[in-house]
């Protein structure tokens, strides 16, 4: 699948909340907000969506293994271990794994505490 406008139903995802810092106490106008580390792994097949922005919700991901296909923009990009993007205010996208192994990736963003 290439398009952004077409992502299947989320499916064969597990996420798990690492760490977390509340910036708050950190870092001066970032009350309510915190840093938050997860690790997310797709299974064969699996699908990390609905198609969502990230605006106000920066962040960066790495790849620790398999192969993670990000769409953006009716393009679809691969992914592999040791790789990654950001994700900024301009980014909206959907995820998937077109592999055959699960994918694991490290996802760091900063986010309204809950």
């Amino acid at each position: 699948m290439s398009s952004d406008q077409s992502a299947p139903e989320p499916n064969g995802v597990a996420v798990k909340v690492l760490a977390t810092v509340d910036l708050g106490g950190e870092i001066e106008g970032m009350a309510g907000r915190q840093l938050r580390m997860r690790m997310v792994t797709l299974e064969p097949g699996g699908v990390f969506g609905p198609i969502h922005d990230h605006a106000g919700r920066p962040g960066l991901v790495y790849i620790l293994q398999g192969t993670i296909t990000d769409h953006r923009n009716g393009v679809a990009t691969e992914y592999g271990p040791g790789v990654g993007w950001p994700e900024d205010r301009t980014t909206t996208h959907w995820l998937e794994n077109r592999g055959t192994i699960p994918a694991v990736e490290i996802s760091v963003d900063i986010v309204r505490q809950e």
